[in-house]
């Protein structure tokens, strides 16, 4: 009999855990040596290769300390875009560090103006500049 692939929620249960992990700062050897597997495993589930078991996904939530229905966040409206959406975007670990960092700068002039030259840099990329 042929093993079901993963689909879409598998996916995004994947990047959802991957958010999770980045979010507490733990890398996937340490999530993997928390819930009794290799980092490899862990980076097969976080990338929707291999499907997350009920009790393994248990496991998980309570090592990243989320309620496991954060786990599914975002897969109760079908995409029909192929435009990232905003957790997909913040499972990369350097859009999640741009924003823990922006999150600590307090001055909101400062705040504004870090904005703006991010936005100037992402328009200038596109433009071959």
């Amino acid at each position: 009999m042929p093993r079901k692939s993963p689909n879409k929620i598998d996916k995004i249960v994947g990047r959802n855990i991957r958010i999770g992990r980045l979010a507490k700062g733990l890398s996937q050897t340490e999530l993997g040596r928390s819930i009794g597997v290799t980092f490899q495993q862990v980076q097969k589930y976080e990338k929707g290769t291999n499907r997350v078991g009920s009790g393994r996904l248990f496991q998980i939530a309570a090592v990243l300390d989320v309620d496991i229905k954060t786990l599914f966040e975002g897969s109760e409206f079908p995409e029909h875009s192929n435009e990232q959406s905003m957790l997909d975007i913040m499972s990369e670990p350097q859009s999640f560090r741009l924003v823990q960092a922006f999150a600590e700068i307090g001055n909101p002039a400062l705040r504004r103006s870090v904005v703006s030259l991010v936005e100037s840099l992402a328009h200038s990329g596109k433009s071959g500049h």
